[in-house]
């Protein structure tokens, strides 16, 4: 329940800034936006409709024809914020910031609008529309949430050239890029994941000191040297990004002759991270 509670928070901050990005750099500029917002800025444009309560009406109802896709906390989370999303277009209705430059507003935009939609994502939500289409590419074809959402909002957005203009267009194209990097930042965090590889005739020391003074798993795989034909252990490790300083400083101590890898990783579930029931 307090784990709901803060969630719903979090979703609330989310779909404000999501909010303020919309009326505070979007509309005032005449940009274009992605997904169902680009589609009800278009209407605002040409029939004056209010964006909170077209995004609603549409949003509800691509909520209700892919329900069935989505587990009932994500549903839950979603309709809260839509709703808030919602809410808070109507209220930062009017709301302005005295800044003439076009690129200034469409980073600056892109960057709020990507930090409320990554914070909604983050906790389980989605703020409907192509959001939920780029959940089933990810569910099924297993794409990058954030460049999922990418590619259906630039479709969305590339409509609108017939309203806003080719130069406005272009900056509402680097407007998402930035939302789209913004996002993924938000959902990954500050602190990604790396996987590390260590081939070393130590390998038993080196995960002794791994386990005991960074409290992480070690797994060995079995390996053999193609030209030595000899058989060695090779150490596969996942840490944070901060803890990779010390596992260097493990390895350099323990064999100066280790061979070690990093790659960078995307997503990591499992037990001293993310539980995948959640994801």
């Amino acid at each position: 329940m307090k784990k709901t509670g803060l969630d719903l928070l979090v979703i609330m901050a989310g779909a404000f800034a999501f909010a303020l990005g919309i009326n505070v750099f979007v509309i005032p500029h005449e940009f274009g936006e992605g997904g169902v917002v680009g589609i009800t800025i278009i209407l605002y444009y040409l029939l004056e409709w209010p964006p909170g309560w077209t995004s609603l009406v549409i949003n509800m109802l691509l909520l209700a024809a892919g329900f069935r896709f989505l587990s009932k906390r994500t549903i839950a989370y979603t309709v809260a914020a839509v709703s808030f999303h919602s809410l808070f277009l109507h209220l930062t209705e009017g709301w302005r910031i005295v800044a003439n430059d076009l690129m200034v507003n469409a980073i600056f935009g892109g960057a709020i609008i990507g930090l409320g939609i990554g914070l909604i994502v983050r906790v389980g939500g989605t703020t409907a529309g192509t959001v939920i289409i780029a959940k089933f590419l990810n569910k099924f074809w297993d794409w990058n949430i954030s460049y999922a959402l990418l590619f259906c909002d630039v479709l969305v957005a590339l409509c609108s050239y017939f309203i806003i203009g080719p130069e406005r267009l272009m900056f509402t194209l680097i407007m998402l890029v930035v939302a789209t990097k913004v996002m993924e930042l938000v959902i990954a965090g500050l602190n990604p994941t790396k996987a590390v590889t260590i081939i070393s005739k130590e390998q038993d020391r080196i995960a002794d000191q791994v386990n005991k003074l960074m409290d992480r798993g070690v797994t060995v795989l079995s390996g053999q040297g193609y030209y030595t034909k000899t058989s060695m252990g090779v150490l596969y490790i996942v840490v944070n990004k901060q803890e990779i300083a010390m596992l260097k400083k493990i390895v350099k101590a323990t064999d100066r002759e280790a061979f070690l890898t990093i790659h960078d990783l995307q997503d990591v579930f499992g037990k001293g991270f993310v539980d995948i029931q959640n994801s």
